[in-house]
């Protein structure tokens, strides 16, 4: 996750050097500075037909998106995981927190989508980050029969900021963001299960990730809506199956996040997981050039998934 200083969103260079025919991905305006986007990235979908509801415009910013990395051979319908990058609600981390994860499920039989969800920074707080996850799990139902995906196993996976709109998702999937616009709404919005790495999950106590809050409610949001937006506090029975994944030596988003969800989790009898390394630090991600992440925690997280019979 960057610093509020460092959260800046970098516009992707426009190339003289290309044909006309292949202009640069749109998907780079969302990324952290020094990341690039794969080579043969599988095309970006939008989330909506036309203009997003609550935009302000058409531009990459203003157009959430799911890049779809689908399992190839399988002979039956799977499950499917949608991936919502961290970034502290300023900028997304689509690389290190998203396409290389996604790589890992679709090499393991589930598709992955890699959502783009709309930011802060370009002046989309709350909710219309929760509305873009809760149209992106949607989405993926709609459109299960051509991407070969059993509705009934569709998860979210978040890290850090993207966690906490992970964990956002799986405790208020029966309000929804916006009004319905169209048959794609009509779908559910509740993951089947969630995996919430190093995740944002507390904005009332002290252990809160303050930039997180202030991009995602400004400088002075009511007490209600931070209670709400505590997901440690909105935790029910109906609450899906989930794993946590975090470290303790995590500087930037306190390990007791993790600790207060899991114990949320436990109390109301979800069916829940809680993976505690000793260390990693913050933002290790999966395959990152310098790996700090405690080792084959991905394999561990698949362990888990495969138990539930989200993972072939």
């Amino acid at each position: 996750m960057l610093s509020l200083a460092a959260a800046v969103l970098f516009l992707a260079a426009t190339s003289t050097n290309e044909p006309a025919a292949a202009p640069p991905d749109a998907r780079n305006s969302a990324l952290f500075p020094g990341d690039v986007v794969p080579p043969n990235l599988p095309a970006a979908v939008p989330l909506w037909e036309g203009p997003a509801p609550l935009s302000h415009g058409t531009g990459p910013l203003d157009t959430p998106t799911l890049t779809p990395f689908l399992p190839e051979g399988a002979t039956s319908p799977g499950p499917a995981i949608v991936i919502c990058p961290g970034g502290g609600y300023a900028g997304l981390s689509m690389v290190y927190e998203g396409y290389k994860e996604a790589n890992w499920f679709q090499q393991h039989g589930v598709a992955a989508f890699v959502l783009q969800y709309r930011l802060p920074a370009k002046g989309y707080r709350h909710p219309v980050p929760l509305l873009d996850a809760q149209r992106a799990v949607r989405l993926v139902r709609s459109r299960a029969a051509e991407w070969n995906v059993d509705p009934k196993r569709v998860g979210v996976m978040g890290f850090s900021a993207g966690g906490h709109l992970a964990a956002t998702l799986e405790t208020h999937f029966e309000t929804p963001a916006a009004p319905p616009t169209d048959a794609v709404d009509q779908e559910s919005c509740r993951p089947d299960y969630a995996v919430l790495v190093y995740a944002v999950i507390t904005f009332e106590s002290n252990q809160a990730h303050q930039g997180s809050k202030l991009n995602l409610l400004g400088l002075n949001p009511s007490p209600e809506l931070v209670h709400n937006l505590s997901a440690e506090t909105q935790v029910t029975a109906q609450t899906p199956p989930t794993l946590l994944v975090a470290v303790d030596d995590d500087k930037t988003v306190p390990v007791e996040n993790s600790r207060m969800m899991y114990a949320a989790l436990q109390k109301a009898g979800v069916d829940s997981a809680f993976q505690e390394y000793p260390t990693g630090g913050h933002g290790f991600g999966f395959q990152r050039p310098v790996d700090t992440s405690p080792h084959g925690w991905l394999d561990r997280v698949g362990d888990w998934l495969e138990a539930r019979h989200f993972l072939p």
